[in-house]
């Protein structure tokens, strides 16, 4: 048998998700790395979503029973094996040239779900009928940008329910994008071989005419920017559960419960649109209250360890998603790499749980993050941490 060349085998140097990153910028160029690690202007919030979920204590209790616990959880009628999911990232044979088919498979071997990116560099059919047969994948899920011509957008929306994709994330947090100094400071580009696969066929939109001292963005792109009036045409289309990624205000979450949504993914797409936006650690528990159950609430941005994970869980999440760390993985060791970060989130989680007295996720209430509310108390009005108070809800 002929040696397993290194790009698909991962480093015995690589223990953590912070190992993966450190040893993906070796793999990786200029370009591809000021696209997939830069964030937003200063990268206030890229940072800031590390920080809060560093700034969150766990109070562990002793002494529980804890034989025969698990990290299963329940989401949209399914249950998954743990509740880690892979976010959507584009254009990722940038970081490998197996990209989004390697993502999708150390998925379903890890029983995570994946939302595959609407510019994906890999047609959305592929990924589909790669992982759909394996009985112990986690869902498959597909994000969806609106785009400018509903025809188009319809006709990809029926392509993702033909291919057997089983809900839409449809990203809301993003009319325009990032001011992104990275990219621009690499002069970012697509290497020739790596596009959104998924949008061939899709006309440049003609250019609204613009008079002197119009806005190009308010005057012009903006005109195309989806409402929630598309949430509604959206759903009107499709037969798939209908997911809103990127909110982080409660009036939006109210909103959106109000509209029908299937779910919220509270993020802030990873730090690379709005800088100073809040993290997502301290926005998750006022959308979670803001929704009062009526739906599954995620969250995304800076989770790195499992840890956090179990923070997000106590603070109301029903799972999480990555997708930086996936993307080291990925240029680390292909789908080796993608799988190692998913075993060392759940391993970490496993021993998160055990150490902090919960057999299940179901025991990881509000109480573990405040030492003073009873086991599954709420945070109400507000939890301060440390001296300023990361969770406050008004």
């Amino acid at each position: 048998m002929p040696p397993i060349p290194a790009r698909h085998k991962v480093s015995p140097e690589i223990v953590n998700l912070a190992d993966h990153e450190a040893h993906a910028r070796q793999h990786l160029d200029d370009n591809a790395w000021a696209y997939f690690s830069g964030g937003a202007a200063d990268e206030i919030t890229l940072r800031a979503n590390r920080s809060a979920w560093e700034a969150l204590p766990l109070w562990p209790r002793v002494l529980r029973p804890l034989a025969g616990g698990h990290t299963r959880v329940s989401l949209l009628g399914r249950t998954l094996a743990h509740p880690i999911l892979l976010a959507p990232i584009a254009f990722q044979r940038l970081a490998h040239p197996d990209g989004e088919l390697a993502m999708a498979y150390a998925a379903a071997a890890l029983g995570a779900g994946v939302v595959l990116s609407t510019q994906a560099s890999v047609s959305l059919e592929a990924v589909a009928q790669a992982v759909l047969p394996d009985p112990g994948r986690g869902p498959l899920w597909f994000q969806l940008y609106l785009q400018h011509d509903r025809g188009f957008t319809q006709a990809l929306v029926q392509r993702a329910e033909a291919a057997g994709y089983e809900a839409l994330v449809l990203t809301v947090d993003a009319p325009t994008s990032g001011v992104r100094d990275r990219e621009r400071r690499a002069g970012f580009r697509l290497p020739p071989g790596v596009g959104p696969v998924n949008l061939a066929g899709l006309q440049a939109h003609t250019a609204t005419a613009l008079r002197p001292g119009q806005s190009a963005l308010f005057d012009g792109l903006l005109h195309q920017a989806p409402t929630w009036d598309d949430i509604a045409w959206l759903q009107s289309i499709t037969r798939l559960p209908v997911l809103l990624k990127g909110v982080l205000h409660p009036a939006d979450a109210r909103q959106a419960v109000a509209a029908g949504a299937a779910g919220l993914i509270v993020s802030n797409h990873g730090g690379r649109t709005l800088d100073t936006a809040p993290a997502t650690a301290s926005a998750l528990p006022r959308v979670v209250q803001a929704v009062g159950g009526a739906l599954p609430v995620m969250v995304d941005g800076g989770i790195r360890r499992g840890t956090d994970v179990l923070k997000a869980m106590a603070l109301g999440a029903s799972a999480v998603l990555v997708g930086r760390p996936a993307i080291w993985g990925l240029a680390n060791a292909g789908a080796a790499g993608v799988a190692h970060v998913l075993r060392l989130l759940r391993d970490e989680l496993e021993i998160a749980m055990a150490l902090t007295g919960c057999a299940t996720l179901a025991d990881a209430s509000q109480a573990l993050l405040n030492a003073d509310l009873p086991q599954g108390g709420d945070l109400s009005p507000h939890f301060p941490v440390g001296s300023h108070d990361l969770l406050q809800i008004r």
